[in-house]
This record gives structure tokens, sequence and C-alpha cells, in this order.
């Protein structure tokens, strides 16, 4: 635990200020965030290192650029096979994410497909695989809570450091 990355509020106000202004360069980050642009660069370069931040790539929204069509797909395989699995979902455009999870089903995926028709045969697919015994689809009818982290990292900052002593945090 003491080798993972711990968030204060300097980092946090950076990570909130790249969600607002996500085509903001470095400088108008330190803007901003009012420090240094030596601070905000080191900062972000920690982050990266400590894989924090994974990309800097435009969010997409699948639905948009006409994949409308969404499900979860719970998918049981057979015993030791998830390597092999692994092969045959990153074969198929239509599945977006997979995860190894616990509980009656193995695998859970996100699918996406510009029809129903469409969304069958990404179905039949999956099922075709020799590593899938069962699978159990819902169809995604509208988002609840968008994918987020920045209220989970809000909610345990530690305090800002003094490297940064023109950082004033607005929730102090």
């Amino acid at each position: 635990m003491s080798d993972e990355l711990v968030l204060d509020t300097l980092d946090l106000a950076l990570l909130t200020a790249m969600r607002q202004s996500p085509r903001a360069g470095i400088l108008e980050l330190s803007r901003m965030v009012k420090v240094a642009r030596a601070t905000v660069q080191s900062r972000l370069e920690r982050m990266e290192r400590a894989g924090v931040i994974t990309g800097y790539g435009p969010d997409l929204d699948v639905a948009a650029a006409g994949y409308p069509v969404q499900a979860f797909v719970t998918l049981e395989i057979a015993q030791g096979s998830l390597d092999k699995l692994h092969r045959d979902l990153s074969s198929i455009p239509g599945v977006l994410e997979a995860y190894a999870t616990t509980g009656t089903g193995d695998v859970l995926c996100r699918v996406a497909a510009a029809s129903n028709a469409e969304l069958q045969q990404t179905l039949l697919q999956l099922n075709a695989s020799a590593w899938v015994a069962r699978s159990t689809s819902a169809v995604l009818l509208s988002t609840v809570v968008a994918a987020r982290a920045m209220p989970l990292l809000a909610s345990r900052p530690r305090p800002s450091s003094s490297r940064a002593p023109a950082f004033r945090d607005p929730g102090a």
C-alpha cells in the first residue's frame, strides 16, 4: 500500500481542470489551478508514471458514432480458458470491453451494434467461441450514471504538499 500513489488536493484540482477543459495545455492548466507550469508538468508526469492518467485521447460515444444498441453479456466459460477466450473476444469488433468477474458468470462484456440484428450476430459470435459454455445478455436502455472517477478520487484526498505554495485548495 505504501507504493500506491495517493492523490492530494492539487492532483485532484489538476484532474478536475483537465476534465473540464480537456484541450487545455500545460500553461493553461497552470493558470487554472494557480501553480507554476513546472509543477503542473511534474505532477502530470508523476500521475502518468503511476498509471493514474492512462491517456489523452478523445472520449468516444459509440452510440453517437452509429452504434446505439448496447448490451452487457455475462459469459460462463470453460475452466482455465480465460487466456484463450481473450483471443476470441478481441477478434470481435463489437466487444468494447470485457472483465473477469466473480459470481455465477466468469466474464462480463459490454458490446455495441448498429441494430438489433447486428447485436444478434455479435451474440452468436460470442456463443460460437469454443470456450463459452453459456451466455446471458441484458440490453442497455439508458445510462443512469456515466463512467466517472472524480467523485471517488475526491472522497479521500491527502492534504496538498507544501511544495506548491501558490496553490490554495478551493475546498479549504
